[in-house]
């Protein structure tokens, strides 16, 4: 049975101010790329070009230099290479059993960073905590059907809730753009993954870091700026996408 209104532990955050417009304007941008004449038939070229630059944008999040060129030779950049490539992949994983999903998106993005003889107490693992486990049970639990709030909602509470919670020892943050970015196709917000919020959130990237830690600190006020900034990126991510469908025509 689905959650009512009542019992659903999100729902209040509809009511934050700004929230409710906010998700629209959101939503209607991205039906505008994905209404793109390119993309009705040729969206698969224009969403491996999108999770291009978002993987790029995610690893210069982190620091990362990023280079020209096929080969990526920064740790973090060649991570968030591999976790968008993964991505494509596990879909129904993240649909089913996100905590799977997670801890293989952990192991493809810090596969470089992780010294070999660590990897295998490290990659895949989140930190072993009751604490730890406990906020990953519930992210489960809304990724999973625990929620009726509308996609954008829901992607901006797994993307600030992975960065508070910071599960594993590294990649804690191209790990949680990609749980956002798996998020927002699964729950039907960009079902083709053809929006960029990445680049708005680099574009931004002191407002974003601002954002992230109020949303950790959970005030009213906190939660509110990260909704609005999470849809504000998703509006700038979606004109990204419309950038890549155009210079298709």
């Amino acid at each position: 049975m689905a959650p009512s209104r009542v019992s659903d532990p999100l729902a209040p955050l509809l009511d934050l101010p700004g929230v409710a417009e906010a998700v629209t304007a959101a939503r209607d941008a991205l039906v505008a790329v994905h209404n793109h004449p390119v993309n009705l038939k040729g969206w698969p070229a224009s969403a491996a070009e999108a999770g291009l630059r978002a993987a790029r944008a995610s690893a210069a999040l982190e620091g990362a230099r990023i280079e020209t060129g096929d080969t990526a030779t920064d740790p973090v950049l060649a991570g968030s290479v591999r976790v968008a490539e993964e991505s494509v992949r596990l879909l129904s994983v993240w649909r089913t059993s996100p905590l799977q999903a997670l801890a293989r998106l952990h192991l493809v993005a810090a596969a470089d960073i992780v010294p070999a003889d660590r990897h295998g107490a490290e990659l895949g693992r989140p930190h072993n905590s009751a604490a730890v486990s406990a906020r990953l049970a519930l992210l489960t639990d809304l990724v999973t059907g625990g929620t009726r709030v509308p996609a954008p909602v829901l992607v901006a509470v797994v993307h600030g809730e992975l960065l508070a919670l910071e599960p594993f020892p590294s990649a804690n943050g191209v790990v949680a753009r990609a749980a956002a970015r798996l998020t927002a196709v699964a729950a039907g917000l960009d079902p083709r993954g053809l929006g960029v919020p990445e680049v708005g959130h680099l574009r931004k990237a002191a407002e974003y870091r601002a954002a992230a830690a109020g949303f950790a600190g959970g005030s009213r006020e906190g939660l509110t700026t990260w909704l609005l900034h999470c849809c504000a990126q998703w509006e700038a991510g979606a004109r990204e996408g419309l950038s890549i469908a155009d210079a298709r025509t």
